[in-house]
């Protein structure tokens, strides 16, 4: 099976923990170089000396930018294309606060369209002369189950999410024929600080310890445990080698068996 990433280039969103953090570990140990791309400077300074290094000339890099700040990321996002030409972009950024969708202010969609699909677009615009010079290109979004079932008390992110798996699916018919595919990767209840921060407020909200809640989430999950963020990494690196050329325009539940909808 064709796994080896050695001389490609992998820009990871939201990298500074979770998800995001793991995704680049499962990268560089494929033998991709990789850029970290998170708010927290101090964690991805960390992170990026501490990812594998599998041959000789790999190198790790980071940049600090907040997802909302359009105009910045643009700029970082050329930046970063201009030193190395990125063949991977994963797609990845935290998910916005719980609440009624009909209950929401417009301030709380517009931040959470422009950190999650515009950020998105914005990044996409930037690597892809990569891509098509290289004639390699992986985009992977990691967004949510919530896709294919809604979640109860997420208003603004089932709407975000959505949006995100419909420009995907757009993208992939697009951009297939130049050996560039797009696909999602949706994570289940996964042990991040995400699921703690939904515990918490769940917990304040309805009264209910959080360990009561975590365990009617539980309850809800074949597998009967959460999944581990590396884990959910693995899929993601794994659509992003050589191996996954015709996988393309899906989207992959990682959830132990959770969602009940076919497709």
């Amino acid at each position: 099976m064709q796994l080896d990433l050695t001389g490609r280039h992998a820009l990871v969103c939201g990298a500074s923990q979770g998800i995001g953090r793991a995704s680049a570990i499962e990268l560089a140990e494929l033998g991709a170089d990789v850029t970290l791309l998170a708010r927290s400077g101090d964690a991805l300074q960390t992170l990026a000396d501490s990812l594998p290094h599998t041959h000789e000339k790999q190198q790790h890099r980071w940049r600090s930018i907040d997802m909302r700040e359009t105009a910045a990321l643009q700029t970082t996002a050329a930046e970063i294309v201009a030193v190395n030409p990125v063949h991977i972009l994963i797609n990845n950024t935290g998910g916005p606060p719980g609440g009624l969708a009909h209950a929401a202010e417009l301030v709380e969609f517009e931040s959470a369209f422009r950190q999650q699909l515009l950020a998105g677009q914005v990044l996409l615009q930037a690597v892809l002369p990569g891509m098509r010079a290289g004639g390699y290109g992986r985009l992977v979004n990691v967004i949510s189950t919530s896709v294919k079932e809604p979640i109860a008390g997420l208003g603004v992110s089932n709407t975000v999410r959505a949006a995100v798996a419909a420009w995907a699916k757009t993208l992939a018919g697009e951009l297939a024929a130049e050996g560039i595919t797009v696909n999602n990767v949706l994570p289940g209840y996964t042990r991040t600080n995400r699921l703690d921060s939904l515990l918490a407020a769940q917990s304040k909200s309805s009264g209910r310890s959080e360990h009561d809640i975590a365990e009617s989430l539980l309850a809800t999950v074949p597998a009967r445990r959460f999944g581990e963020a590396h884990e959910v990494a693995a899929v993601i690196a794994f659509l992003c080698t050589p191996a996954a050329a015709y996988v393309n325009g899906v989207s992959i539940a990682v959830d132990g068996g959770r969602t009940r909808a076919l497709s």
